[in-house]
């Protein structure tokens, strides 16, 4: 387990682009927080270390975006579940594949959906002030 404080947004940034480097395609990454805490800007600095370029915008309305690239990315956002019966219609599942790596946000919306090899990341505080950042590796 990594447990770090970070004392900015920048520093959120460049600790989620040094973490990017660990990912592979089948790789899945839950992110978990409140509102505010750095969950897209993770993603995108995730999706800006390995394709360098800045194509991410947050999925809440369409549940999951696909970034093209050398590894493809799928970005997930369960922050509208609210049961995880209407996951069934969604056809979330697809982005779990051996070819992408997948990034989750509010992934405790839907556990079943996520595999149970993954990197969880807890992200703690928002704003400008500091935030607390838990990594728990795959088991």
């Amino acid at each position: 387990m990594i447990r770090r404080i970070l004392r900015s947004e920048n520093a959120l940034r460049e600790f989620a682009a040094s973490f990017a480097q660990r990912l592979k395609p089948g790789d899945a990454v839950a992110l978990s927080g409140p509102l505010g805490s750095g969950k897209t800007t993770f993603v995108r600095a995730v999706v800006e270390a390995l394709h360098h370029d800045d194509e991410t915008s947050s999925p809440t309305f369409t549940f999951w975006h696909r970034y093209a690239g050398v590894p493809p990315i799928d970005h997930v956002d369960l922050f509208r579940i609210e049961d995880p019966s209407e996951l069934a219609e969604l056809g979330l599942e697809e982005a779990f594949g051996d070819d992408a790596i997948a990034l989750v946000e509010w992934w405790r919306n839907a556990p079943s959906l996520v595999p149970a090899r993954r990197y969880e990341i807890e992200i703690d505080g928002a704003g400008d002030g500091p935030r607390t950042i838990v990594v728990t590796e795959p088991a």
